[in-house]
């Protein structure tokens, strides 16, 4: 895999299940290789994606509706590094 792409993004008061609920409901095309979704205290929310080297711009996640975060998503990509 060529690289990952990390989004994370805290929800306004009382909308984590509603933030979650539109991350998971989010499509990427292409679709990436593996994506993961995981959830953390004070209701953020974080989607892992890892894409291909022939895919040279991955797709991110877009921005969710101002009513379901308390902040824009935090945003990084990130290449592998020889062990």
């Amino acid at each position: 895999m060529a690289s990952a792409l990390m989004w994370e993004a805290k929800a306004a008061p009382g909308r984590g299940a509603a933030l979650l609920e539109w991350a998971r409901a989010r499509s990427l095309d292409p679709a990436p290789e593996r994506r993961e979704t995981f959830t953390a205290p004070q209701d953020r929310v974080l989607v892992i994606t890892w894409w291909p080297e022939h895919v040279a711009e991955p797709p991110e996640l877009p921005e969710p509706p101002e009513e379901l975060v308390a902040r824009p998503p935090h945003r990084w990509r990130f290449t592998p590094v020889d062990p």
